[in-house]
């Protein structure tokens, strides 16, 4: 296997997560950069050298450099997984659906949790039409994961893969930041209580700093949708 040579550029967020857990999962040595969104260092010159979009997470990997978490996720599985720990080979109809996984994450369950909690958290006017629009949108794709692991242990197949990672960290936090119970998807529920046990991941959400915690985040952005809710009323009056 090559040696490699990785720099990971991330923060707290979804799917800044989602590469510290692949790399912990393959047990491969990296250097953290933590990439502060606050302060807005994702659109500064140095990093935008790195990943042109100015978003989180990108990577190098010696010369190479890999952005967007999909393509992250793949470049690690087909360069370092040589063993399919967690990932399919090539070609295999298990790969295809793998393959289709990740992308549905990437085009669906991410940009739509994302609209939902911008518009029920962070947005500067209140929209109750973009808020449910999201939400409800968000929480289709939900069932439709809750449809797949009904009948398959994972989403892949039998086994856990990068497919799972990709879609964990959106349902394990983008459910918590939206406040719903994923006890009305049971599967969804079960699945999720799974891969947060695993002794990668686990290590993977306390990386970057400060560690995630389901908790203190719940009760921050229920602060932030109750401000949300007073200015829109105060608008209104």
């Amino acid at each position: 296997m090559t040696t490699p040579d990785i720099t990971l550029y991330t923060d707290n967020t979804p799917n800044g997560h989602k590469i510290p857990i692949i790399l912990e999962e393959l047990g491969l040595p990296y250097e953290l950069k933590q990439v502060n969104l606050q302060s807005g260092q994702q659109k500064e010159e140095w990093f935008l050298k790195i990943n042109p979009n100015g978003q989180i997470p990108a990577l190098t990997d010696g010369t190479t450099r890999v952005f967007d978490s999909g393509a992250i996720l793949l470049y690690l599985a087909d360069k370092y997984d040589a063993d399919r720990k967690i990932s399919y080979k090539h070609g295999t109809p298990e790969y295809i659906e793998q393959l289709s996984w990740i992308f549905w994450q990437i085009g669906g369950l991410g940009p739509k949790g994302g609209a939902a909690l911008a518009f029920s958290t962070f947005a500067p006017v209140r929209s109750d039409y973009a808020i449910n629009k999201f939400l409800s949108d968000f929480k289709g794709l939900l069932g439709v994961l809750e449809y797949r692991l009904s009948e398959s242990a994972y989403l892949a197949g039998e086994k856990y893969t990068v497919a799972d990672i990709a879609s964990f960290t959106w349902v394990f936090q983008g459910a918590a930041a939206l406040d719903l119970d994923l006890a009305e998807w049971p599967s969804v529920k079960s699945w999720t209580e799974k891969i947060v046990a695993r002794p990668a991941v686990k290590k993977g959400l306390e990386i970057p700093k400060p560690p995630f915690d389901l908790e203190q985040f719940r009760v921050f952005l229920r602060g932030q949708r109750e401000a949300l809710m007073k200015k829109g009323n105060e608008d209104v009056e």
